[in-house]
This record gives structure tokens, C-alpha cells and sequence, in this order.
């Protein structure tokens, strides 16, 4: 669809909403790089001009790796002002994941580490490959998570075990993510993609100004008190309640066909 390095982002054949965004470094592990960031950026303002869209996959290119984090040997040697503007760059990208007005669907085919883990973490609903490895090895080389990890990872899976992994920067399998909540499904690798479009384009069905209120009301309600969640929820519904597709929807229930919806 654009002319991008490290992207590469296409559309569903069989469901017009459904679109798959891939990063494109498998010579690299799908690290991220200045490029990627910046790409990211440029890709996500587009596909938010997508009228049409309803659900996004993110993967990565090839079966080792979806994103191995940040590129080491493009770091090495940067100045702290260099490094400013890259962490800059990378924060507005996975600012942009997490913000994003759709369902996020990551199809982990491989290691996901550092900010690669990170980037999943962003997402909504996440399907590993069953050799599938995560991590977030940082205070190995004298960091720590730097967009995301040690908030979203608490918030994802059990605080204990989110601070051993912080902690001993070791490994976690695709079984055990599954176990404590970390990954939705975890199929065989052969039929990652298979999985994750079937998943989609279920989602994709559905009403999109529901699909938009419901992803606004979990992601902003959960940060706040029950009462004034309660109050984000029930501004949300209204705004369903009062639309065009909440009539269609409705007529289409009770003609027993399919609704056609308008996104109004």
C-alpha cells in the first residue's frame, strides 16, 4: 500500500475490514530501528484514515522472531541526545499501538523481547506460536523497559511474576504465557495466521462504533475508580444507543439477517 523499508501492511482478501500490519526486518530479527519507528508512526496515521477498518494484525516477518526490541548495533555509539530523539520516536509509536480506536490482534511467530514484548503487551488480544518466547531482558545491559514494560506488564499478568521476569530478564515459553493470561491462544506455529484472521474477522463482524466504545470504555475504565468508570461506560453506551447501527442492529435481529452497518 506505501513504499516502506521495514513494513509491510496489507488487507484481508475475505474480510474488507481486516488489515495486517508486518514488521519487515527478518534479516534483523524485526528489531526496531530509527526507521521502524518512524514508519510505524506514518503507517498508523494512515490506517486511521481507514474508514473501513475494523481490526488490525501485527506480526513479524519470517517464523524466529517478531521483534527482538531495540536494535543494539544501531544504538551503539549513539550520543544521549541521539538516543532522546530515537526513544522519542518509539514512544509516539507504541503510544500510538495502545491509543489505537480499533482491536490490536498481535500473532507472536517467534521471540518477542525487550520492546518487542512490549509492543505485544500493547496490543489487545494476543495469539502465540507455540514456540513463542518472551521477555524482557533489560536489566541484563543496564536498563529497564523504557515504553511500557514495567507498567503494562503488571497490569497483564500477576504482579509477582511480572516482577521476576523484570527482575531476572530471563525467558518465558508460549505454555507458560498462556497459563497466567499473558497470551489469549497459543496454536501450532503453521497455523499462527490461520488463527489469528479467523479471530479477526470474527471481530470484524461486529458493530464498529461498538467495537470503538468497548475498547474506550476497558482501556480508560480500568485506570480509574468503579464509579467513575461506571460513568466512562455508560457515556459510551449512549453513544451506541443513539446511533444508526444500533437500529439496524436490532432490525437485523429480528428480520434474522445480517446487519449492514454504517459506522454511524
Amino acid at each position: 500500500m506505501s513504499n516502506w523499508e521495514t513494513l509491510a501492511l496489507s488487507q484481508d482478501e475475505k474480510t474488507k475490514g481486516v488489515y495486517l500490519l508486518t514488521l519487515n526486518r527478518p534479516n534483523a530479527m524485526n528489531a526496531l530501528n530509527t526507521k521502524m519507528g518512524m514508519e510505524l508512526i506514518e503507517c498508523l496515521r494512515l490506517l486511521h484514515e481507514k474508514d473501513d477498518l475494523r481490526v488490525l494484525i501485527l506480526t513479524g516477518s519470517g517464523e524466529r522472531s517478531f521483534c527482538v526490541g531495540a536494535d543494539l548495533k544501531e544504538r551503539n555509539g549513539m550520543t544521549n541526545e541521539d538516543w532522546h530523539r530515537q526513544h522519542d520516536i518509539f514512544e509516539e509509536a507504541y503510544g500510538m499501538i495502545r491509543d489505537f480506536p480499533f482491536p490490536v490482534l498481535v500473532a507472536v511467530n517467534g521471540y518477542a523481547l525487550g520492546g518487542g514484548l512490549e509492543m505485544v503487551l500493547s496490543c489487545d488480544l494476543r495469539i502465540f506460536a507455540e514456540h513463542a518466547s518472551v521477555g524482557v531482558p533489560e536489566v541484563k545491559i543496564g536498563l529497564i523497559p523504557g515504553v511500557g514494560g514495567t507498567q503494562l506488564l503488571p497490569r497483564t499478568i500477576p504482579v509477582g511474576i511480572a516482577k521476576e521476569l523484570l527482575f531476572r530478564g530471563h525467558f518465558m515459553s508460549a505454555k507458560r504465557a498462556e497459563a497466567i493470561g499473558l497470551a489469549n491462544y497459543v496454536v501450532e506455529g503453521g497455523d499462527l495466521m490461520e488463527e489469528a484472521f479467523e479471530l479477526a474477522r470474527d471481530i470484524a463482524k461486529n458493530a464498529p462504533l461498538s467495537l470503538k466504545a468497548l475498547k474506550y470504555a476497558v482501556n480508560n475504565g480500568i485506570e480509574t475508580d468503579l464509579h467513575a468508570a461506571l460513568e466512562i461506560e455508560l457515556d459510551q453506551y449512549y453513544k451506541c444507543a443513539n446511533s444508526e447501527d444500533r437500529v439496524e442492529g436490532i432490525r437485523a435481529f429480528n428480520e434474522k439477517r445480517q446487519a449492514e452497518w454504517k459506522g454511524k
